[in-house]
C-alpha cells in the first residue's frame, strides 16, 4: 500500500480517535467503556502483574521522580543528534542558509532554559509564613471559593483558587496542574516559565521541519527528480507526480520524525534507515555525504 495511503489512514484515525473521546468524555460512555475493558483484562492478565503494573503507573505518575525528565531531555538529546548528523551536513552541502539552519540551536538553548525554570522555580507553595498574604490576592466567591476553608491535609486556610497537590503534597497558589515532564507543579510563580517553554518547544519542532522541507525541496529542484519518469505495475512510464515525488524523498531521505505532541515534550527521531537511503543523496550533483 501507498505510504501516502497508510499515513492518510494513521491521521484519519488519530482524529476520529481524538473527537471520539472529546464527544464521550462529556457522557459517561468513556468511563463506562474504560471500565469494561479494564475488568477484561483483569481476567486476562495475572494479578500480580497487575499488581506490578499499578504500583508501576503509581510511582510513574503519582509520585515526584525524574523518570519523565530523563525521557524528554533523551528524546530531545536524539532528535537534535539526528539533525546535526543527517539533516545539517547535507543542507550545508546545498548552500541554505547557515541562518536558517542554526535557528533549531537557538531555540534549543532558550527550550532547555525555561524547561529549567520551569523545573526548579517554586511554582507558589502556601506555607504559614505566607499564608496571610496569599489570602489577600484574590477575592472569594463563596462559590468555588469559600472564605474560611481549610485544606484538609495542610490544615492551613485555602486562598481563592489555590488547590492542594497530592503528588507533591502541598498547597500551591493559582494552581493550574502537575506537571510529570517537569516533576513540578505548575503555578503562579512558574506558569509564565512553562509557557515559554511549551512555546520554544513547538517552535523548534516547527523550525526543525521547515529545515528539512527545504532541504527536500531543494534535493528535488538540483536533481531534477521532477522531470523524471517510473515503471508503473502495468509496465507503463509515467511521469514523476507530486504524490511519487512526496513517497521518494520520505523513503530515501533521512528525516527526523516529529509526531506532536508537545503538549509537553515528546519528540522521537526515526533514526533507522533502509539500505541504500544514505547513497541516495550522494548521487545528487553537487552533494557530497559530509564527514563524521
Amino acid at each position: 500500500m501507498d505510504f501516502l495511503v497508510l499515513f492518510l489512514f494513521y491521521l484519519a484515525l488519530v482524529l476520529i480517535g481524538g473527537v471520539m473521546i472529546c464527544i464521550c468524555s462529556k457522557t459517561h460512555r468513556l468511563k463506562g467503556l474504560v471500565r469494561g475493558g479494564a475488568q477484561i483484562f483483569s481476567y486476562i492478565i495475572p494479578e500480580c502483574l497487575q499488581r506490578a503494573m499499578l504500583r508501576l503507573l503509581h510511582y510513574l505518575f503519582h509520585t515526584r521522580n525524574h523518570t519523565f525528565i530523563i525521557l524528554h531531555l533523551t528524546l530531545q538529546g536524539m532528535v537534535y543528534a539526528e539533525y546535526t548528523w543527517e539533516i545539517f551536513g547535507y543542507c550545508r552541502a546545498l548552500e541554505l542558509s547557515l541562518y536558517s539552519l542554526s535557528l533549531p540551536y537557538l531555540l534549543l538553548i532558550v527550550n532547555l532554559f525555561f524547561f529549567t525554570l520551569s523545573c526548579v522555580t517554586d511554582p507558589g507553595t502556601i506555607t504559614k509564613a505566607n499564608e496571610l498574604l496569599f489570602l489577600q490576592v484574590y477575592e472569594f466567591d463563596e462559590v468555588m471559593f469559600p472564605k474560611n476553608m481549610k485544606c484538609s491535609t495542610c490544615g492551613l486556610r485555602k486562598p481563592a483558587r489555590s488547590k492542594h497537590c497530592s503528588v507533591c503534597n502541598r498547597c500551591v497558589h493559582r494552581f493550574d496542574h502537575h506537571c510529570v515532564w517537569v516533576n513540578n507543579c505548575i503555578g503562579a510563580w512558574n506558569t509564565r516559565y512553562f509557557l515559554i517553554y511549551l512555546l520554544t518547544l513547538t517552535a523548534s519542532a516547527a523550525t526543525v521541519a521547515t529545515v528539512t522541507t527545504m532541504f527536500l525541496v531543494r534535493l528535488v529542484m538540483v536533481s531534477d527528480l521532477n522531470l523524471e519518469t517510473y515503471v508503473d505495475d502495468l509496465g507503463h512510464f509515467q511521469v514523476i507526480d507530486t504524490v511519487f515525488l512526496v513517497q521518494v524523498t520520505d523513503y530515501s531521505v533521512p528525516v527526523p520524525d516529529l509526531p506532536k505532541d508537545c503538549l509537553h515534550a515528546g519528540l522521537c527521531p526515526d533514526s533507522e534507515f533502509p539500505p541504500g537511503r544514505l547513497p541516495v543523496l550522494c548521487s545528487v550533483p553537487g552533494c557530497h555525504q559530509p564527514d563524521h
